[in-house]
């Protein structure tokens, strides 16, 4: 058995080293493209670039712990009313008595993002924080999971006073999503996160307006960053940053692709079995996103960014460095971009510990002299102890493998001056029933206990079965007060904030040198740092620790003197100042019965209809792309064409924008109390135009009295779109909004008799609004170059023109190609992962069949465009019904979750999906829950069945 680990061990190392070989290689072949772009006067330049933890650049920062520096911060920020929203959905998480240790789920994490939002709900500016998590009424959770809102209590800092207004301070909102009665670990949450983005969406929104009635004098006060925890909350941040045109913060707490190399390592599970146990290959794909999708990625250490994050597609430390130089210099990146990374150690509130429970000299404190008595969770530890006047070794950690526990057992039991001259500690969570345990916590703690028993160590090892959260202080306290050590020898730590808390309560650490320990222990200087791996190296550390008088001494009096440069003052202040830096992003319209009067002399109707004819006429022409005397040109005139109408569109005032919503009578989707979203992929031309007029013919009541709506939604181009409808018999006028190029472009029929074209032109008018929300990070001009290149490459490798460019279905956000043997094709996750290793952040979409390829913005999609509309036009998502195949394009998967109702057509007419769609590293059961209230299946497209179908979502809105 043990040959056959090692041998999948072996394996498994190999497949490591060969993709990091891979990755290495990519990155070069990235980085040599990248130079090519560079001018020959710039490629020496580069040579002298900053480091991104360039010691100059980190010292014009005020150094943590810098009282001038706080004070700086308030008075220059004490008249903004800011609005910041913080994501963690998983765990259990509530302002007080936190139930830590009771799972995997519900550790540091949660503590971190708890005290994060009532420090910056204290901190000068910052008018409201919503920590936005999952509402949890299940029978084996306490009622207060289940509460829709709770107000986080104030930090008592005299720094952080400000005046309170009706909606200020900080707050956990908890949205529900996923089945209403059950607790769900975090590696099952994938399925509802849609759910969960589209509820935070509404209290977002709804919140905005309150805060702006209260102080944004009328205008919403959107917020300021989403900042997502962990990778479930770092994909719906992506989503809400890129819904709401704001700018997103991530910090990752633990990596996926660590984790994965690091339990390859141990050699105990296979790499499938890796990923059903965690859903790794989900998680590294969100945090991959998370790269593409973030102004700022916040680190607890720079071992984080050195170390972890260079093992992403998305982030190369060389590159971000060249890219940064050359963004200070003003010179074009050619389309790539690349996120922020900073480290900034989490804090700790100090006010609550009492002068007398430390001294300076190495002596105990004088709590025997004290007339209160001792704390009952000292109890609870002292009697396991033969003689508990011995030094306590504490360890305060989940049974969790990685946490490595048992190994720290090992260590103890085997040396035996250790034994004989301290006690052990184990806090390992809280349990009632070990048999009730999650079966890897309840492995790890049997176990604990079975070495216990094999070592003898009865009488010299605690391990008590409750603590509350508010207990933790007095365990420290006892720990010091028997000059004892803490200890965290997980195999990896992220950043170790018990390390921090343990030195303010004057305990010497011994921790692993894997991690956030290693910059803890530069700033502390108050222990030794192990190998997790060597139990010898364990035990000694300890042994040195506990026996030495005078080192313990030092490193007690070394943990208190330093302690102080972790506050949570000081990390809201970097956080701030970091955060201060990125360019406001916000929707920059209002809804259109928001909009106030504008005089005559100010009206922009002409300079609108101008914008308006344009844009009619950017691509919307069945003739003239083919018509220019030389092959491409017009292309680049369209592409002119478009750049024009963008920048005209951008210097026209919100004021204007509410006019055009106003003079060419933009959509009447605002007045439907249903939406029908045709989004059927996988079907012939012939049966998808059927599939519409059955629906039409499905809802012919409501819909002639206008009470239900369409969307068509689909890859095609809005020229593919009007000639399939034209072909069919069936008006644009039927739709209200058409949503195309894979979600790229937004559209609405043209309704206006100003407005009729000639037949040589579509009659349709493009949201150039929708255009400034997804716009972000798009790679444009030096994207579409790149794609070039790489189809030429995979071209001249196949010996055929396997894919090709297809200028006339692409747009300025949609670079579109035809794919001509779709055997040849490249996976779509091939594709993502070398833009993505070149710092180009994109969407890579196939079509069902994977005959189209379709490049477009990174945050833009086909369900993002449902969002939008429901921003833009107030069109509610819950009552939205959107209709699939049982297949369809890439995004397919993002059209089965969210609040909306979705049915699914099943029948032979559904093509079998191609092999391009390699795009997952998981099954769609992963991501996507099938049980759902809001989802029904209906055999065939027939009308009756359609009918009935829709009655079932329709019945309380009017459909039925």
């Amino acid at each position: 058995m043990r040959c056959f680990l090692l041998q999948i061990e072996g394996e498994e190392a190999s497949r490591l080293s060969k993709q990091h070989q891979e990755r290495e290689e990519a990155r070069q072949y990235a980085a040599a493209d990248f130079s090519e772009d560079l001018s020959e006067g710039e490629k020496g330049e580069n040579s002298n670039e900053p480091s991104i933890h360039d010691e100059r650049t980190m010292t014009r920062m005020p150094r943590i712990g810098s009282t001038d520096a706080i004070e700086a911060w308030a008075s220059q920020h004490k008249d903004k009313k800011l609005y910041i929203v913080l994501i963690s959905i998983h765990g259990l998480i509530r302002g007080e008595n936190m139930e830590l240790g009771r799972d995997s789920d519900t550790g540091g994490q949660v503590k971190y993002v708890v005290e994060l939002a009532r420090a910056l709900g204290s901190t000068p500016g910052i008018y409201r924080v919503d920590l936005l998590t999952r509402q949890i009424s299940a029978p084996d959770v306490d009622w207060s999971y289940g509460e829709p809102t709770e107000m986080l209590s104030p930090i008592c800092s005299e720094n952080f006073g400000h005046e309170m207004g009706e909606s200020s301070g900080a707050y956990i909102v908890r949205i529900p999503f996923g089945p209403r009665d059950k607790y769900i670990p975090k590696e099952h949450l994938w399925p509802y996160i849609q759910e969960f983005v589209d509820g935070a969406l509404v209290h977002i929104v709804q919140m905005s307006k309150v805060l702006g009635e209260q102080v944004g004098s009328g205008q919403p006060v959107w917020p300021v960053v989403i900042h997502g925890h962990y990778a479930d909350a770092g994909d719906s941040a992506a989503l809400l940053s890129g819904a709401l045109n704001v700018p997103m913060v991530f910090t990752g707490h633990s990596l996926g692709r660590d984790k994965l190399e690091q339990i390859l390592k141990q050699g105990r599970q296979t790499r499938d079995e890796i990923n059903a146990t965690y859903k790794i290959m989900r998680r590294i794909e969100a945090e991959e996103l998370c790269l593409d999708a973030s102004e700022i990625i916040i680190t607890s250490t720079r071992q984080e960014i050195e170390q972890q994050w260079g093992l992403y597609d998305g982030f190369d430390l060389t590159m971000a460095r060249k890219l940064r130089a050359r963004i200070k210099r003003g010179v074009s990146c050619f389309g790539r971009y690349m996120p922020r990374m900073i480290a900034i150690p989490p804090g700790m509130e100090f006010s609550h510990i009492a002068p007398h429970d430390v001294d300076l000299d190495g002596e105990a404190g004088n709590e025997d002299d004290s007339a209160s008595p001792d704390p009952p969770i000292w109890a609870d530890i002292m009697r396991f102890f033969s003689n508990p006047r011995k030094p306590m070794i504490l360890a305060l950690a989940r049974p969790d493998p990685k946490k490595n526990i048992t190994t720290l057992i090992k260590a103890f039991g085997e040396h035996r001056e250790l034994r004989n001259l301290a006690n052990l500690t184990l806090i390992m969570g809280n349990r009632d029933v070990i048999d009730e345990m999650s079966s890897t916590n309840a492995a790890v703690l049997t176990s604990v206990l079975k070495l216990i028993d094999k070592y003898d160590l009865y009488g010299q090892v605690a391990y008590p079965k409750h603590h509350k959260q508010s207990e933790v202080p007095d365990i420290y306290r006892l720990a010091a007060r028997t000059k004892g050590v803490f200890i965290n020898c997980a195999f990896i730590e992220p950043f170790g904030l018990t390390l921090i808390e343990a030195a303010a309560y004057g305990l010497p650490m011994v921790a692993t040198r894997n991690g956030g320990p290693v910059d803890i222990h530069r700033v502390l200087d108050n222990g030794i740092l192990v190998d997790p791996h060597n139990q010898n190296e364990i035990a000694e550390a300890l042994y040195k620790l506990v026996s030495d008088k005078h080192l313990w001494a030092q490193c007690r009096q070394n943990g208190l003197k330093n302690i102080h440069q972790f506050s949570w003052p000081e990390h809201c202040k970097n956080y701030l100042s970091r955060v201060g830096t990125l360019k406001p992003r916000h929707p920059r319209w209002q809804k259109s019965n928001d909009a106030t009067e504008i005089s005559e002399a100010d009206s922009p109707e002409d300079s609108l209809r101008d914008v308006h004819d344009i844009s009619l006429n950017l691509k919307l022409s069945l003739d003239s792309e083919k018509s220019g005397s030389k092959e491409g040109n017009s292309n680049i005139v369209r592409r002119h064409l478009e750049d024009a109408v963008q920048k005209l569109s951008i210097s026209v005032s919100a004021s204007s924008v509410e006019g055009l919503s106003e003079n060419v009578r933009w959509p009447s989707l605002c007045g439907r109390k249903h939406i029908i979203v045709i989004a059927v992929d996988s079907v012939q031309d012939a049966d998808f135009v059927q599939i519409i007029k059955n629906i039409f013919e499905a809802s012919s009541y409501r819909r002639l009295s206008c009470s239900v709506g369409f969307v068509l939604s689909t890859s095609k181009s809005i020229s593919e779109i009007h000639a399939l409808l034209i072909s069919g018999g069936i008006e644009t006028s039927d739709f209200d909004a058409f949503i195309c190029n894979s979600g790229s472009d937004l559209c609405y029929p043209s309704s206006s008799s100003e407005d009729m074209l000639s037949p040589a032109e579509l009659p349709f008018m493009i949201d150039l609004d929708y255009h400034t929300q997804i716009e972000y990070r798009w790679g444009g001009e030096g994207l579409r170059k790149t794609l070039i290149r790489w189809a030429a490459e995979k071209n001249s490798e196949s010996g055929q023109n396997v894919i090709v460019e297809d200028e006339e279905s692409s747009s300025t956000y949609c670079i579109s190609f035809k794919v001509t043997n779709t055997e040849a094709a490249s996976p779509v996750k091939e594709i993502r992962r070398t833009m993505r290793i070149q710092a180009l952040r994109c969407h890579v979409l196939y079509s069902h069949d994977g005959s189209k390829l379709n490049v477009i913005p990174v945050l833009a999609s086909r369900s993002q465009a449902l969002r939008y509309l429901y921003i833009r036009w107030g069109v509610e998502l819950s009552n939205m019904t959107v209709v699939v195949g049982e297949s369809g394009d890439t995004d397919y998967e993002s059209l089965l979750g969210g609040v909306h109702k979705t049915i699914i057509l099943k029948g032979s007419f559904n093509a079998v999906p191609n092999q391009v769609h390699a795009a997952r590293s998981y099954s769609l059961q992963d991501v996507v829950s099938f049980e759902k209230p809001g989802l029904a299946s209906v055999e065939g497209y027939g009308p009756d069945n359609l009918k009935s179908a829709l009655q079932k979502f329709g019945s309380a809105r009017g459909l039925a």
